[in-house]
Order: structure tokens, then sequence, then C-alpha cells
């Protein structure tokens, strides 16, 4: 027998009981893993620094080395994402659908865990840390498999879980981890339909279609985002550079980092001169050539305006009206996050209703997609799709539905 196979039958017995665990054993055993995680904050980084030294030496951008390297601070964060999702309700057996039928049966629609599931994620460890905290509150196990960029990492925060729930009276085996690089593991994860429920992807382009290509296992698709800022007519300028220089800028290399602005016509002349003022020093701009007659820049072409960039490039591009701005976004975006900013109230409200996107920003960066910045604690990802779970993806998605009918000897006729 495999691995990956004795570790997913643990996961699988170890559902059953975690299904109907009460609120107070779940919340006690994050607990001990957060006094866990400081605990072991010195080998956490110590581990966390071999996979940055390698990184650097592979010639991974910087953006991305960010989204690996860990510090104090960031373990720190973890500790509070955990303590946040203690705070919160606990999703299981909770129902505000109840209704009796005229044969007497009382119908009441339940929501409860979904059973095992499987994440496979690139780079960022605090993903271990989120995707373990919010399934085991929602009554679910995790088996995680994340990248080899990562692995020194991710293995001694999944031993820190295993100490911390060793304290508790939760199974450590609520928690499978594959600690091997091999991606002939991804692969049989993928169709292990017997043990795993659902399988979510949270990286780049690639991994995603890598796991819908492969997957037998239902899937959620995640993450990618070539995200979008369109400045209407109305828009008030120096709003809208703080927008575009926060939601490129303040961290590049993520999924709700802006890739493309658009610029109505009217007011490119102002706002392109000083938003380039503004950031060039820190990003390249790669304009449109109405963009270009006004501020010098690189030149785009066509592929730049479907690319996440994960990087500090923007492409700008210069509209018409609202329409064209619109029928762009919905072109080349990802379904991820997208930004109005605008004084005109109709212009928001069309903008918001015809962009097709899991959220939309009106007078905002698109920064704020994300799970503890809704309130949710963590996020497993970021749904990009349309079915059962969109946008961040909190306790409240991590729960499917179980229909209980009481009766009284009814029968069908």
């Amino acid at each position: 027998m495999s691995q990956l196979i004795e570790t997913c039958k643990n996961l699988k017995k170890a559902a059953q009981t975690l299904a109907i665990a009460d609120t107070k054993a779940k919340n006690e055993a994050l607990r001990q893993v957060a006094l866990s995680l400081k605990k072991n904050e010195g080998n956490i980084l110590e581990e966390n620094k071999k996979d940055v030294e390698s990184a650097i030496a592979s010639g991974m951008k910087e953006s991305l080395i960010d989204r690996l390297r860990l510090d104090s601070n960031r373990i720190n964060d973890m500790v509070e994402g955990i303590y946040s999702i203690i705070e919160l309700k606990d999703p299981v057996w909770k129902s505000n659908d109840v209704w009796t039928l005229e044969n007497g049966l009382m119908i009441s629609k339940m929501t409860v865990p979904i059973g095992v599931i499987g994440i496979i994620y690139e780079s960022r460890p605090n993903v271990t840390i989120d995707a373990f905290s919010l399934t085991l509150k929602s009554g679910n196990c995790i088996l995680l498999r994340g990248s080899s960029t990562a692995i020194h990492s991710n293995r001694a925060l999944v031993t820190a879980v295993k100490e911390g729930l060793r304290n508790s009276s939760i199974t450590e085996d609520v928690i499978g981890f594959i600690d091997d690089v091999d991606r002939a593991l991804v692969k049989e994860m993928l169709t292990m339909n017997q043990y795993i429920d659902l399988i979510i992807p949270r990286g780049g382009d690639e991994l995603i279609q890598f796991v819908v290509k492969h997957a037998t296992v239902p899937t959620i698709e995640t993450g990618v985002g070539n995200c979008h800022v369109y400045v209407d007519e109305s828009g008030d300028i120096e709003k809208a550079i703080n927008i575009i220089e926060n939601a490129k800028t303040q961290r590049a290399g993520v999924c709700n980092a802006c890739e493309t602005i658009l610029v109505h016509k009217n007011i490119a002349d102002t706002i392109l001169p000083k938003l380039s003022d503004r950031i060039s020093d820190r990003v390249e701009l790669r304009g449109c050539e109405k963009s270009r007659s006004i501020v010098s820049m690189n030149e785009a072409v066509e592929t730049d305006w479907a690319v996440e960039y994960l990087d500090f490039i923007l492409a700008v591009r210069v509209v018409n009206s609202i329409d064209e701005a619109i029928e762009h976004v919905n072109k080349y975006g990802t379904k991820h996050s997208e930004a109005i900013v605008t004084e005109n109230l109709n212009n928001a409200n069309r903008f918001s209703r015809e962009v097709d996107a899991a959220a939309v920003y009106v007078n905002a960066s698109t920064r704020f997609t994300d799970g503890s910045q809704f309130g949710f604690g963590a996020e497993m990802g970021i749904s990009t799709q349309k079915m059962h779970a969109r946008g961040p993806m909190g306790l409240n998605e991590l729960v499917t539905i179980k229909y209980t009918i009481m009766g009284n000897g009814q029968i069908r006729e």
C-alpha cells in the first residue's frame, strides 16, 4: 500500500469523527495549534530560509520570493488568523430553512462538512495554516500538497500543527501532507475519488489547468487574477492614483493585484502624467498607442491585455467609453476582481452589474479580495467559478447540504 493511500484512509476515517466534533473541541485544537506555531517559530523560520535561498539561487523573481518568505510578523499573522477563526461561528449543522408539508413531514436543510478536501498550492506557506484552520473549524479533513519551492517550510508547519493537535482531543490524522515533490503523486491524488471529496487548486494558470484536465475528483478553480481598474470620466484623479498605486504595488505577486488600468479618454491627459510620476520608478508601464502619445512608456501588445504579470508591470489602455471598458474587462479578465473609480452613480451601478467577476469594487483597491479582509479569518482560495462558491472561500463555503425529514409514519401514495 502506498503512503498516499494510507494517508487518505486515515483522513477518511478521521473525517467521520471530526464531522460530529463539537465546537469547543475544534476551537481548543485550533488554540493548541496556534501555541505550537509560536513555540516552533524558530525552526519554521530556519526551514523557510532554506526554501528562500533555493528560490534566489534558481532566479525566481522577487515578487514571488516575497510570497514564499516568512518572518516573525507573518508567523504572528498566521496565529492571529487562527484566533480569528476560533471566534467565528461554527458553520456545521445549522439551518435557516425549515418547513412542513401538508402531509406533516418536517424538512430541515442542514449544513454538514464536505469530508476530505485536497488542496494543491504553490509557494505560499501561509496557505498550509489557512487551509488547515478553515477545514478543521468546518469539520473537514485536509490533504495538503504544496510546491517543491516551499517543501521545507510546509514540512515544518505541518509538524507544528500535528504537535498542537496531540495536545487536544482531535486526532492528528485530520491533516495529511504529501511530503514528496514527485508530480506523479499529484496525478494520483486527483483521481482518488474513493477518499477525497473535493480538490482545490490554488496557484497559477498552469497549475489550475493541469488539475482541471486530470482530476476526476470534483474541483473548484481558484486564483488566476488578471484584475483591472477602470478610471471613469467622472473619477476623482487623486483617489484613482492612490487606488492604482495600492492595487499594483502593495504586493505585486498576488492574484488580487491590478494588472491593467483602463482610463477614459477625457481624463487621460490629466491622470496618466500624474500616475507615471507616482509609480514609474517602481512599475514598468506598457501602453496602447494613445497612452504612449501622452506619457513615455513601453508598447503594449495584444498578449499584455490577458497576462497575470505577478510582477511590477502594468498595462495601460485609453478607452472611449464605459461600454468599451466593460467590454475589455469581460473579454480579457479572469472573473476575479475588478474596480471602477467614478463619481457617477449610474456608471458605478452599470459596472457592478455588467462586469462578470467574483468581486467588483467601486472606488476601492482590488487588494481587498481576501478572506481575512472580508472577515472570514482566512481563505481556502478565491473561487472564480459560478457554482457553489465564488470569491474568497471561508467557513461557509466549506460545508454542503443534508436534508433531514421528520415524519410520523407517512408513506407516499
